[in-house]
């Protein structure tokens, strides 16, 4: 017997990837509903390259009962509204927004980082799934965490447009074709013009001067991998339509050097290690897209600092960001507590 499960938000870029990685993993669901808002209701959308189609209900007038689990990727403020009713009718909320990711009795999970958390979500039946960048940089720092306990990270992001959604993905379009015509490149989604420029403000910005995206990023990190690293990050959106790239400086308590790091991430899951040190010996947005691994590469000492490491991390920000970490946390959830596929 295989699960119910629903997808809100499955008209947009992050709900679309959900259901395709559904249908790729070959997810053991006996049923799919896929949710939208009424604009959307009667539309069809393909279950992966399967060639079954799928109709969008509206989420609205949606009853969750008897359904096992739902992928939300709604935004918090529709979350707010929907994840409650979900959650109380049995149906366990598995969340894309920043909503719940820092309440106490929602656990915030990357399944090959901190998976024994997942037990929390009997508190509320919701789990978050983190912040884009949060999560593939954890992936690619928890193994090195292990052996020799992360004291401080230095991170700065190259977040892809479509991080923004669409609305991003087709600004970054409209002003590149503008401007090889000689139109004027407006900028609208973003407070300045982003082709061919990169703008270090993503999100809002708060009182100490930082933005909420790099508050999410300390935030985060500590509450899924250790609360005693400290973290500073500077986020920058950048003219890549999808994948995004890191820049991480490391400080550790115990010594490791660059090539047993290299060793620990050849093996850790979830990780894929290009580590070459020769023109092209790296991995770059463009073909991070569409995979389901973080790329580490440019894994080198730091010699300014006792026990420190630089390294380069690369991932699909719609895939291991967003939409496969939020699967992968509903096959954990599955094998460790539902229990309903054979």
């Amino acid at each position: 017997m295989g699960y119910r499960i629903a997808v809100a938000g499955a008209t947009g870029s992050v709900g679309r990837e959900m259901v395709n990685i559904l249908a790729e993993r070959e997810f053991p669901a006996d049923e799919i509903a896929v949710l939208a808002s009424a604009r959307s209701q009667g539309d069809e959308i393909e279950y992966g390259d399967t060639g079954r189609m799928l109709k969008v209900q509206n989420i609205e007038h949606f009853d969750p009962t008897g359904w096992d689990m739902a992928l939300f990727a709604i935004g918090s403020e529709a979350t707010k509204v929907y994840g409650p009713r979900f959650a109380q009718a049995g149906c366990t909320v598995i969340d894309n927004s920043s909503l719940y990711r820092m309440d106490p009795d929602v656990p915030l999970i990357v399944p090959e980082v901190n998976p024994e958390a997942i037990a929390g979500y009997r508190a509320r039946n919701i789990i978050a799934n983190p912040n884009c960048s949060t999560a593939q940089m954890v992936v690619a720092l928890k193994p090195l965490h292990d052996v020799a306990r992360i004291k401080r990270i230095v991170v700065a992001t190259y977040q892809s447009v479509s991080g923004a959604g669409k609305a991003g993905m087709d600004e970054l379009f409209e002003q590149s074709r503008n401007i090889f015509v000689g139109d004027p490149a407006t900028p609208n989604k973003f407070t300045k013009q982003i082709a061919f420029n990169v703008i270090p403000h993503i999100d809002s910005f708060l009182d100490d001067g930082s933005t909420k995206e790099e508050w999410k990023m300390v935030v985060e990190t500590k509450k899924i991998m250790d609360p005693k690293i400290k973290v500073t990050a500077t986020c920058v959106r950048v003219p890549v339509f999808v994948g995004h790239s890191e820049a991480i400086n490391v400080e550790f308590h115990d010594e490791i050097s660059a090539e047993q790091a290299q060793r620990i991430l050849r093996e850790a899951p979830g990780v894929m290690l290009v580590d070459k040190r020769e023109d092209g010996g790296y991995i770059t947005p463009v073909e991070c897209v569409g995979d389901f691994a973080t790329y580490v590469s440019r894994v080198r000492e730091d010699p300014t600092v006792e026990n420190g490491l630089s390294l380069w991390c690369v991932s699909d920000n719609l895939r291991k960001g967003a939409a496969l970490n939020a699967v992968q946390i509903a096959e954990l959830l599955g094998r460790r507590h539902l229990q309903k596929a054979a």
